[in-house]
């Protein structure tokens, strides 16, 4: 199984290629869709790494792909300049996922 990277920039996509993860930098929805579409096709690809500006900017397409398909696992990672998620995301993720205060 291999993982693939999509990414806004070209310096996360240089860091994952150093790391042995091929990828592709997109800008727009329309070339995210395209490059979503081409990844899911590839029966090889168990994990797409997103970077998260997709996320905050893309949420209905990236939603959309989680809830309908088991693979390849969509993950999402901060860029070269951080993440922009707040101190505690994910307990507060945890929280409202199974409804309880952790």
């Amino acid at each position: 199984m291999k993982m693939y990277l999509i990414s806004d920039n070209i310096d996360t996509c240089t860091g994952m290629r150093l790391a042995g993860v091929e990828g592709t930098v997109v800008q727009g929805k329309e070339e995210l869709k395209a490059a979503l579409d081409r990844v899911m096709a590839d029966k090889e690809i168990a994990i797409v790494v997103l970077t998260e500006k997709f996320g905050r900017e893309y949420p209905e397409l990236i939603d959309e792909i989680r809830l309908s398909r088991s693979l390849p696992l969509l993950i999402e990672i901060p860029d070269r300049h951080g993440t922009q998620r707040g101190e505690n995301f994910i307990t507060s993720y945890v929280n409202e996922a199974i409804g309880l205060k952790v």
